[in-house]
């Protein structure tokens, strides 16, 4: 068995991943045949492939030591057997041609004295000598060499019986199909995953936002909280609507009176409380600024009245009697006015015109929606006021274009 070096689950030894959390084990080796039918070396062999119980390197065979052998040289490793000596044969006499009896002729006697080598004394022949049998040596084993130093001998490998796994009865894996236990998690091949689950189908986008986000503690799915979350964010936005939508209609009409144009709206009556002589209320809307409106006090009114309702955007005023700066100055004119404006529902706004004592254009943005009627109420003048009629020379009202 391996075991996993993440988890420490126990795998199979074949096995490359491990079953419970997919790690790499390492490759799995294939079982190796041995030499001997039970995986085990055959006995009797030595580390040269020969046996142990040949004779030493002293001596050819069990008969003692040989020629060149000591009895006190050390033992040597015990080599293989060595092969028998074939049988030797005795030695033939070499053969001996035969020769005449008596004296040689031709012989040098300075060369031989006394009795010749090939007769005896008194003539006789001598007995031919028969030479002794030489034993032939075995031949010597091949030296046993020593070990050269800091090379060592290696052992050879020990092979081990190895036990084969029979085939696991379960699932086969869906990425490489080999098969694999039932209570493994990851293939033991290819490291993938054997249980497969259905992907979860994604919620909608209003369901990712809070409160509105399933959560799911203390045995609840929390759809109650959602329920009143969503009541109480629904209550607030009627509440907000009621309150602010003249607000938020304000806003929307104010950025469209400043983005869109503007168009001149003309009256269809114009009355004043009081007038001076030869200075009607008329002449304060005849678009021509050398005639004026002249009232002899303040607090006198200019009322103008509309055929339609409309959306009042501006107010242009004229003060003075005429825009030459000598002219202006001679006459009385309003530095201070009221305006009130009312709207086709009968509301009145009101607002408070200061001007600028120059003759001129003077402009006053107003913002009013559904306008019927414009009143215009002098309230402070300078110049010589009693001594002159206050001088108002023109009014003009703008709606949007």
């Amino acid at each position: 068995m391996r075991s996993c070096p993440a988890c420490g689950s126990a795998n199979g030894d074949n096995d490359d991943f491990c079953g419970n959390c997919g790690s790499y084990l390492g490759w799995s080796r294939e079982p190796a045949g041995g030499a001997g039918a039970d995986g085990q070396p055959e006995a009797g062999a030595g580390a040269d492939g020969t046996g142990s119980d040949g004779a030493g390197s002293g001596g050819p065979g069990p008969s003692g030591p040989g020629p060149g052998g000591s009895a006190s040289a050390p033992a040597a490793p015990a080599p293989g057997p060595a092969p028998a000596p074939a049988p030797t044969a005795p030695p033939t006499p070499p053969a001996v041609p035969p020769e005449a009896h008596g004296p040689r002729t031709g012989t040098s006697s300075g060369a031989r004295t006394g009795t010749s080598a090939e007769t005896g004394p008194g003539g006789t022949p001598a007995p031919e000598t028969v030479p002794a049998a030489v034993p032939t040596p075995a031949p010597e084993p091949a030296p046993v060499l020593p070990v050269q130093p800091a090379k060592p001998v290696a052992q050879r490998p020990v092979v081990r019986p190895v036990t084969v796994e029979e085939t696991p009865d379960g699932p086969p894996c869906p990425a490489c199909g080999t098969p694999n236990r039932p209570d493994r998690q990851f293939c033991r091949r290819c490291a993938a995953r054997l249980r497969t689950t259905a992907p979860v189908a994604a919620l909608p986008w209003w369901r990712t936002i809070w409160p509105l986000r399933r959560r799911v503690g203390n045995g609840s799915d929390g759809r109650w909280l959602r329920r009143t979350l969503l009541l109480l964010v629904v209550a607030g936005l009627l509440v907000a609507g009621f309150l602010l939508v003249p607000a938020g209609r304000y806003v929307v009409e104010d950025v469209r009176d400043k983005l869109g144009g503007t168009a001149a709206v003309g009256t269809a009556d114009v009355t004043a409380s009081a007038e001076a002589p030869g200075h009607p209320a008329t002449a304060a809307t005849d678009g021509i600024t050398n005639t004026y409106w002249g009232t002899p006090a303040l607090d006198a009114s200019l009322t103008c009245t509309f055929h339609d309702p409309f959306r009042l955007v501006g107010v242009v005023v004229h003060t003075g009697a005429s825009k030459e700066p000598k002219v202006f100055r001679r006459t009385a004119r309003p530095t201070r006015a009221e305006l009130r404006v009312t709207t086709a529902d009968g509301d009145v706004d009101t607002r408070t015109l200061t001007f600028d004592d120059r003759p001129g254009r003077q402009e006053f943005r107003m913002g009013i929606s559904d306008v019927v009627s414009v009143r215009l109420i002098l309230r402070d003048a300078a110049g010589p006021v009693g001594e002159q009629p206050i001088a108002l020379g023109e009014v003009e009202f703008f709606r949007r274009s």
